[in-house]
């Protein structure tokens, strides 16, 4: 199963150590191992335990084969910390074994290890993982503060706790993440946090500030941080200075990993925008329009708004401004933007059509694509008793996010959909987010009350047919479903960048100019 939607942004997905993939494949595979281990083999592994309680490596390969689940290693455990009352290596094995399930049953575990060794570097980063998933986001923070003051020269905390201050206090963010980079100039983490600033900040002068120090302090050819931060950069740089991203596709050419080969076709990316931008200062609008329209870009490529912003100009350029119009509204109504919005309006004001008319026309494609949402029965309501069906919200507009408590993408996400969403309070919008695994039930209601965010949460059905509400095993997935029943944006992802473009479509569909 893939549990998190990331698989071709791998480097734009928050939190990094979070993003488990495959836990609760583990989880399966540490059941049927349990299900096939002899009894002569549990008894070794137990014994190997037993000569060396302190060893992780022991009790990893015991759990793995028993079962951490097991009544009976469950009851070992507990007699293992009372003949051990001194080794917190024992509670944390245990520990352990259940964070990598993503279970609840981690924490008291982790507490006992931590109250036994305070200092104990791993315990503490184990108790904000586990923090994180119950929403107490002060207390998590507070146990990574533990973490990374038990050992500073750990960069991998130091990293998080440092990141956990995004959104929080933007100031110490970006200073403790500097600082980050200049500790830890041979790791991995000092490099991802000039990563993060460099993707997270919403200036564009700032994006290019800090993927420039990322590019001179790490060097791409080394650090996969930067290598992935050089295509983010790239894209900027093609919108801005087409020139200078050659000059950097050019460069990572020379340093690109053998298998991989992309740099090579950014290389001829770059130079048909700036071959294109020439054009059309010289006004030939048809020409750079022909040269725009081989680009192929990859499909979640940051510039594929931009490059058709740039095919519109262009044809404008060459007096084609309906084409430019027509060819806006069709991107916006698979993937809305308020930059798209803004193009549109523009053009439409230059074919003398108004913003009712320019709605109208946008509506008449959104209305074309619209298809009703596949319905959900029966899923349970966590909050209140009874089920919830899609019928039951006729009339809202609903924003519909599949998540998990353990996905950290999802986490990540929503208080980006807290920051839009708050801003239609008392209009007919409903938020929900489903649950698709079942395993973290005992999670959800302490997530949501102690994080504050105000979707419903509901548990997914095993095996229900979705249809095009379909998430396809996956977290975060999310769906734009209007008053009608109808589905009308799907597979969009929201963040600190793009929060504009989610209350533009919720606008939409709470306001629709119908053509």
């Amino acid at each position: 199963m893939i549990f998190y939607n990331i698989k071709l942004r791998a480097f734009a997905a928050a939190f990094t150590m979070l993003l488990s993939t495959g836990l609760l494949q583990s989880y399966a595979q540490h059941k049927e191992a349990a299900q096939l281990a002899s009894p002569a083999k549990l008894a070794k592994l137990k014994a190997a335990v037993e000569a060396a309680p302190n060893k992780l490596s022991a009790h990893d390969a015991y759990l793995k084969a028993a079962g951490a689940d097991n009544p009976k290693v469950i009851a070992q455990y507990a007699a293992w910390m009372k003949k051990y009352p001194k080794l917190a290596t024992v509670p944390y094995a245990i520990a352990k074994a259940y964070l990598d399930e993503e279970s609840p049953k981690a924490k008291p575990y982790l507490l006992k290890a931590v109250a036994i060794d305070p200092k104990f570097t791993e315990a503490w980063g184990g108790l904000w993982i586990d923090g994180e998933r119950w929403g107490d986001f002060t207390v998590s923070r507070g146990y990574l503060a533990k973490a990374a003051a038990s050992d500073p020269s750990n960069a991998q905390y130091a990293f998080y706790y440092a990141s956990s201050f995004d959104g929080i206090d933007e100031t110490k963010w970006k200073e403790m993440s500097l600082d980050v980079a200049k500790r830890f100039p041979n790791d991995e983490r000092g490099a991802q946090s000039l990563y993060w600033l460099a993707e997270r900040s919403k200036r564009s002068a700032d994006k290019m500030k800090y993927f420039e120090l990322l590019h001179n302090s790490f060097a791409p050819g080394k650090f996969n941080w930067s290598a992935g931060g050089m295509f983010s950069y790239f894209n900027i740089l093609l919108s801005e200075n087409p020139e200078k991203a050659l000059e950097l596709a050019r460069e990572m050419v020379k340093t690109e990993k053998e298998e991989k080969k992309e740099w090579p076709g950014m290389v001829l990316q770059a130079q048909a925008v700036a071959k294109a931008k020439v054009l059309m200062d010289e006004k030939k609008g048809a020409e750079a329009f022909a040269e725009l329209k081989q680009l192929k870009m990859p499909r979640y490529s940051s510039f594929k708004t931009d490059l058709e912003l740039l095919k519109a100009q262009a044809n404008d350029i060459a007096g084609n401004t309906a084409a430019a119009y027509d060819s806006l509204i069709v991107v916006f109504a698979k993937s809305p933007s308020a930059a798209l919005r803004t193009a549109i309006g523009n053009y439409g004001n230059k074919l003398g059509k108004n913003t009712t008319q320019t709605d109208a026309d946008i509506w008449g494609r959104l209305n074309a694509n619209a298809q009703i949402a596949t319905p959900f029965n029966g899923l349970k309501r966590y909050l209140s008793p009874g089920t919830a069906s899609l019928s039951d919200y006729k009339g809202k507009v609903v924003l519909l996010t599949y998540w998990f408590p353990g996905c950290g993408p999802c986490r990540g996400e929503f208080p980006h959909f807290e920051n839009v969403v708050r801003k239609f309070k008392g209009q007919n919008l409903e938020y929900l987010g489903i649950n698709i695994v079942s395993q973290q039930n005992d999670y959800v209601v302490p997530f949501v009350k102690s994080s504050g965010y105000s979707f419903t949460p509901l548990e997914e059905v095993e095996g229900r047919a979705k249809g095009n509400l379909d998430n396809r095993d996956a977290a975060p997935m999310n769906f734009l479903i209007d008053k009608e029943g109808r589905l009308i944006f799907s597979n969009f992802r929201t963040d600190g960048n793009n929060e504009e473009d989610l209350e533009l479509m919720i606008n939409l569909l709470l306001n629709p100019k119908q053509a």
